[in-house]
């Protein structure tokens, strides 16, 4: 017995024309808003205060960022928003050397002091090597 495999199970439907179903109800939802301001509301205020609508069920029907649907991205969005966020801090050890108590402008960085002998040695073992590598 032999099974078709369905295939393009990530597209939806085409139910109203060039339309899914979840852009019609977006658009729908918008333009009955609208109509619900123009029946209550002069129509320069109406329509101003419908033109948010319009523009959310617009970007809510047809727009995607990076091929993914723009509900998805203002959900994600919103999420992130008014989650709660972990900041961590890892607090610097203080050597012993140095004075906590002192301030900065007193503070002297120590510079490691090299005497007399360990310079001579430092560069007879550079001079040496240099010699052996010719």
């Amino acid at each position: 017995m032999q099974y078709e495999t369905p295939q393009f199970i990530d597209i939806e439907d085409k139910t109203f024309g060039p339309l899914t179903f979840k852009q019609f109800a977006y658009l729908a939802g918008a333009a009955g808003i609208t109509v619900l301001f123009l029946t209550t509301l002069p129509a320069l205020l109406a329509f101003l205060l419908a033109s948010p609508f319009i523009g959310l069920a617009l970007a809510l029907a047809f727009y995607k960022i990076n091929g993914k649907p723009f509900i998805e991205v203002m959900e994600h969005a919103i999420v992130y928003f008014f989650s709660s966020k972990l900041y961590l801090w890892k607090q610097r050890q203080v050597s012993s050397t140095q004075n906590v108590s002192a301030p900065i402008s007193q503070q002297v960085p120590v510079v490691p002091s090299m005497t007399t002998s360990k310079l001579k040695d430092l560069a007879w073992s550079l001079n040496i090597k240099g010699k052996i590598s010719e």
